[in-house]
């Protein structure tokens, strides 16, 4: 599917309108293999002329409906990422590993890698689980 079309079609699924702010945000999440900052996102959209808070309420309400993601990476930085195409706002994050490149520093959402089930002792209740792993991504690592 066409990247404007996938755009469309996720906003729609999602019940949102198709601002052009909307549409470009997404498009940077979509063009990137890893999980992106508020900054890494706003560097990307360049000279389109997007304010913070335009692209703060927009990445909210993304994560509000399903559409993207927080990833945790063992930094302070809050990155994101685009949800698989069955995630809504019900059943928001995805139950899948992310990964940390120790070279080039990105973080990826490996969706095929399901977080292992863990059983909690006593009365723990988990609402939510991350997962990271960290080494090198298939570009960082030297072929065999």
């Amino acid at each position: 599917m066409p990247l404007t079309a996938r755009i469309n079609e996720t906003l729609a699924r999602h019940a949102l309108r198709a601002t052009p702010i909307r549409r470009q945000v997404l498009q940077v999440l979509l063009n990137h293999p890893y999980a992106l900052s508020s900054n890494d996102i706003e560097q990307a959209l360049g000279e389109a002329g997007i304010d913070r808070i335009t692209l703060y309420r927009t990445l909210r309400t993304f994560e509000q409906q399903g559409v993207i993601h927080r990833v945790i990476d063992a930094t302070d930085i809050i990155r994101y990422a685009a949800c698989a195409t069955g995630c809504t706002e019900h059943a928001h994050y995805d139950n899948h590993v992310h990964f940390k490149c120790t070279a080039c520093q990105h973080t990826y959402c490996l969706n095929q890698v399901s977080i292992p089930p863990v059983v909690l002792p006593g009365r723990f209740q988990a609402e939510r689980s991350d997962y990271l792993m960290s080494g090198l991504c298939s570009q960082c690592r030297p072929a065999a």
